[in-house]
């Protein structure tokens, strides 16, 4: 029997989908689905993949122990040349995790909330890696959210993909308009990736659009006049 964790379910906010297509993206992993959600930023694609792989992991009786947070670390892809070691040279693009935790869990003060992210972290449920450092794992008992996903090329994709093993699943976010890709090939890999995920049976492809867009105030007028004027 493992050690009893200092974080558990019941600590969990209760979330509900606020848009149709959050909706879907529930009920698809509800089904069992690897899920691939694309589209408008500010949709809370990440946010929904986080609180559904984070409420399964904390469960008593789950097959899952960790949730895995994968993403391409910088535009340049990889992170050897940063001083320091791996924690380091991740811990800037950590930090919209460490901020979307406190909003998936309850915690008694404002002390607890700042150690939450860590705290998940040093219990086991959660762990952050680049794609530079995912050569030769493989990822069992895990939910795997592949986050800022338009930034990876189809071999970094793929080889993502082959890391998942036994009793584990997974969830790929991005948005297109967002892309730091600037070779053709790259970009056209995305799409043959995809096209891939929407042939088979185990994944669910959602499009998030404008109508998703779940900030408020002149940030989603922003955002969806981005979007409407075809700026990246």
């Amino acid at each position: 029997m493992g050690k009893a964790k200092e974080i558990r379910l019941d600590s969990l906010v209760k979330v509900n989908p606020i848009t149709d297509n959050q909706k879907k993206a529930f009920e698809a992993y509800q089904k069992g689905k690897n899920l691939f959600l694309y589209g408008a930023a500010g949709t809370g694609k990440t946010f929904v993949s986080l609180y559904l792989a984070m409420q399964e992991v904390l469960k008593h009786d789950t097959p899952y122990d960790t949730v895995y947070i994968v993403r391409s670390a910088v535009p340049t892809r990889e992170i050897g040349f940063l001083p320091g070691d791996e924690e380091d040279k991740t811990a800037l693009f950590q930090v919209p995790y460490q901020n979307m935790v406190k909003f998936i869990f309850e915690q008694p003060n404002e002390q607890a909330f700042d150690g939450l992210y860590d705290r998940l972290k040093s219990q086991g449920s959660l762990m952050f890696l680049t794609t530079s450092f995912l050569r030769g794992i493989t990822l069992d008992n895990a939910i795997i959210i592949v986050d800022e996903c338009q930034n990876l090329n189809f071999h970094e994709l793929d080889t993502i993909v082959t890391r998942v093993g036994q009793d584990s699943k997974i969830m790929f976010c991005g948005d297109f308009f967002q892309t730091d890709l600037v070779k053709g090939s790259d970009k056209s890999g995305l799409a043959q990736f995809m096209k891939i995920l929407e042939s088979m049976e185990a994944f669910e492809n959602i499009e998030f659009t404008i109508g998703d867009i779940v900030r408020s105030g002149f940030v989603k007028e922003y955002l969806i006049n981005k979007i409407r004027l075809g700026v990246e």
